[in-house]
């Protein structure tokens, strides 16, 4: 079992930056592919980042691509997502998800995954 607890999340202004972060217990994180997926109000749940299990290499959403940047700190058995230029189409309770592993692609599905934080919220203001 992976236990997953994200914090960092906020009301920040359009243009701003914010890192929210999801640490784990149970289970060495860097096993695992792990992800950011995020749900607006009224939204399905959506895929925003995923990187690589035993690796640094990742992969963004397009809407995100360019902006946010996923990386893991495997002493601390976490994970980061760094988020910047943020405006009010990123609002949303982000989630954290660890799952695979999958070789030869991405994990950019929620199904991909096999744990879930509990998510935290980010605000963009306007």
């Amino acid at each position: 079992q992976v236990q997953l607890v994200e914090s960092g999340g906020g009301l920040v202004q359009a243009g701003g930056s914010l890192r929210i972060s999801c640490a784990a217990s149970g289970r060495t994180l860097s096993n695992y592919a792990m992800g950011w997926f995020r749900q607006a109000p009224g939204k399905e749940r959506e895929f925003v980042a995923t990187i690589r299990e035993s690796s640094i290499r990742t992969y963004y959403a397009d809407s995100v691509k360019g902006r946010f940047t996923f990386f893991r700190d495997n002493a601390k058995n976490i994970v980061y997502l760094q988020m910047n230029r943020l405006t009010s189409e990123d609002t949303a309770v982000y989630y954290c998800a660890a799952g695979g592993p999958l070789p030869g692609r991405f994990a950019t599905r929620s199904v991909d995954y096999d744990y879930w934080g509990q998510g935290t919220q980010v605000t963009v203001s306007s």
